[in-house]
């Protein structure tokens, strides 16, 4: 089940186009990568979840129903501008902030309390916002994006500022959120982050979807038949057993350990080519290389922008 789906969504300001019939659907319980580059359309799209602003045509859905006001209190945000009070207390805001989602006074400084334990903030309660560094102020804002146990976490790059550690911390909290029941939206330019986070994407690139699907069928879509070798013995003998039907796109010796990428031709497969160096080297590792992410997202991105050109000197 689809926990948000969008249906052509059309958001112009004055006379720019930020979201051109843009449709997606965050399966349930699952964290969902928004791409794309600067300017895309990711945050207008957030900020219509958000219901910060509305639409100018098509409909967003909230687990089936059509987004209204009362799914305000299911959503948790953290925007990548952070928006804490400087000169306000850590612990007093956070109570504040807790209670405009719907928690009481007492609730939300008990669960507070336990949140601060867990992050190791306990002494940042009577400080002032100002007083902390960047990080310190995304980890507290996490927390209080969370307190209130969102059906849906939109979060608009959360590990920007972190030091890998805090970053570490985060993702952790992420990934158990998510085995929780919880739904992430995240929307980053860490592709890093995105393969080892994310079970389906979305990629926006000026204002159209463009690429959509489960990140593991995407790298798969977009693989070359190309695989890396390890092997003992000749890198001279590996290369010439290869012959024809095989491409020798990349070679490495040290000694007599070798690794070679190689690229499958005419419908070769990786036991044909298998069986061709076997009787030559020795084989010690053998792995299928797909494409990153961020190999798939650059291609993506310069495929529309030519795309684009072509279509208008046609």
């Amino acid at each position: 089940m689809d926990i948000i789906s969008s249906q052509n969504i059309i958001k112009r300001f004055s006379n720019h186009t930020a979201l051109d019939e843009v449709s997606i659907s965050v399966p349930e319980k699952s964290i969902f990568g928004l791409l794309g580059p600067n300017g895309a359309g990711k945050t207008t799209l957030i900020r219509i979840i958000n219901q910060i602003t509305a639409p100018d045509s098509g409909q967003v859905f909230f687990g089936g129903e059509k987004l209204s006001p009362k799914h305000t209190q299911q959503i948790g945000y953290l925007p990548e501008e952070r928006g804490l009070y400087k000169k306000m207390e850590v612990g007093e805001q956070c109570v504040y902030l807790a209670q405009l989602k719907g928690l009481s006074k007492k609730d939300a400084t008990k669960k507070l309390k336990e949140w601060f334990e867990k992050f190791e903030m306990q002494d940042w309660w009577k400080k002032k916002t100002e007083e902390l560094s960047k990080g310190m102020q995304q980890k507290v804002q996490f927390v209080v994006t969370v307190l209130h146990e969102p059906k849906v976490l939109i979060l608009d790059e959360p590990f920007s500022g972190f030091d890998p550690i805090n970053a570490s911390l985060i993702k952790n909290e992420v990934l158990r959120l998510k085995n929780n029941g919880t739904t992430i939206l995240l929307s980053t330019h860490n592709m890093s982050s995105v393969e080892e986070l994310c079970d389906n994407i979305a990629l926006i690139n000026k204002a159209k979807t463009i690429l959509q699907g489960s990140v593991r069928d995407i790298r798969q879509q977009y693989k070359a038949n190309t695989y890396e070798v390890e092997f003992a013995g000749s890198i001279m003998t590996f290369t010439k057993a290869l012959f024809k039907d095989f491409e020798l796109l990349k070679k490495q010796e040290d000694g007599t350990h070798c690794k070679a990428t190689v690229k499958l031709l005419y419908d070769k497969s990786p036991n044909d080519l298998l069986n061709t160096v076997l009787p030559y080297v020795q084989i010690q590792n053998f792995r299928e290389i797909l494409p990153s992410m961020n190999d798939i997202f650059i291609s993506k991105v310069q495929q529309t922008e030519v795309q684009e050109t072509i279509g208008l000197t046609e």
